[in-house]
């Protein structure tokens, strides 16, 4: 391509930016004429095979025609680009004002914040939260905790098993029906002193109705130390930390009462009903009966007591040098109590219209 004169490129590169309509076309003019392989460009290359005498003044021309069209694509671009933002702001504007479509939040499971608010006051209390497998083995579950394979104390756990080829009767699978077995798991692992709480989902082959269910969550807890005369576990820590607790649950004072009882693995055993809080434990509402304590002023909580030195001797603990405590209870019960719940299968039954109360 031989040398051009730069005066009817430059027109022909004005004519085209003023021809343009947008951003864009200015910035493809740019690269036609300016570009690497632009008209322009490409004339600076021929600028050395002139003849000397008109060399220099052509060679000036064409760096001030690059200048020129330079200058005037930029002058250009801006002012499209200006165009084009006033239009966005004049046709496309958004009115901050109107207000944005509801969005609907989802909530934590009535359950959840039951456990989370009890896993809390028990972490003050200086309780570790520990969790252990749903699927255990009946050592774990039953033998470790002095209930042996034909111990009549079996009967009590509705139990569900898991088929298995497992030849050892120790060994075979089922889904737990407490959370006991945390315990037992970390106490294999640990040595006193410790306190722990085992929350956790249990389940028992039984029909379900408005207070029983097959699928449901409860929390243990565990305390041991070593045997001394300043030792504080003992049935009256018990009790002071299961009162300190419900006051703190249900935020308001309680009384507590024991009834001896047995399970195989605590000694003494113990029941615990806790004074009830609708009523206050005078069994009335002005004159109307309480319906929650069934005018008895009481509910029934859950069970306490001892750590059973057979439990200990399983877990090669001398029951002579540590003792213990260990209590459990429902928090399916705690949340209905807590929320005023009439059937405990509400839980289960997913209805956003019930979950949906809790926050």
């Amino acid at each position: 391509m031989a040398f051009r004169e730069p005066t009817k490129i430059v027109a022909a590169a004005l004519r085209a930016l003023k021809e343009t309509r947008d951003a864009k076309g200015a910035e493809a003019v740019w690269r036609e004429y300016l570009g690497r392989q632009g008209l322009l460009r490409q004339q600076l290359r021929h600028i050395g095979s002139l003849p000397s005498a008109g060399r220099a003044r052509k060679g000036k021309a064409l760096h001030q025609a690059i200048a020129r069209v330079e200058a005037a694509s930029q002058a250009r671009l801006e002012t499209l680009r200006r165009e084009e933002e006033e239009h966005v702001l004049r046709h496309e504007r958004l009115d901050v004002t109107i207000a944005a479509p509801q969005v609907h939040r989802g909530t934590l499971h009535p359950l959840t914040l039951v456990r989370r608010e009890a896993e809390r006051i028990f972490s003050s209390m200086g309780f570790s939260v520990a969790s252990g497998p749903e699927v255990e083995d009946a050592w774990h579950n039953f033998d470790a905790l002095n209930i042996p394979d034909d111990h009549p104390a079996r009967d009590l756990w509705n139990t569900f098993w898991v088929k298995s080829k497992i030849p050892n009767p120790k060994s075979k699978l089922l889904l737990r029906t407490h959370t006991s077995p945390v315990q037992i798991r970390y106490m294999e692992t640990h040595q006193p002193p410790f306190r722990i709480i085992a929350p956790g989902q249990v389940y028992r082959y039984e029909a379900s109705d408005a207070s029983h269910n097959m699928q449901f969550w409860q929390i243990e807890g565990l305390m041991v130390d070593r045997r001394n005369t300043f030792s504080p576990v003992t049935l009256e820590t018990l009790l002071s930390v299961l009162t300190s607790f419900f006051e703190q649950f249900f935020r308001k004072t309680v009384a507590l009462r024991v009834r001896p009882s047995y399970f195989p693995f605590t000694e003494p055993s113990i029941e615990v009903d806790l004074s009830c809080i609708i009523c206050g434990g005078s069994g009335k509402l002005a004159d109307s009966p309480c319906g929650v304590c069934k005018e008895s002023g009481w509910l029934e909580m859950g069970g306490a007591g001892m750590v059973h030195p057979k439990v200990f001797e399983a877990l090669k603990f001398h029951s002579k040098e540590v003792q213990g405590f260990a209590f459990g209870f429902g928090i399916d019960r705690l949340a209905m109590l807590k929320y005023r719940i009439p059937d405990i299968r509400l839980f289960r039954q997913g209805d956003l219209r019930f979950l949906s109360q809790f926050k």
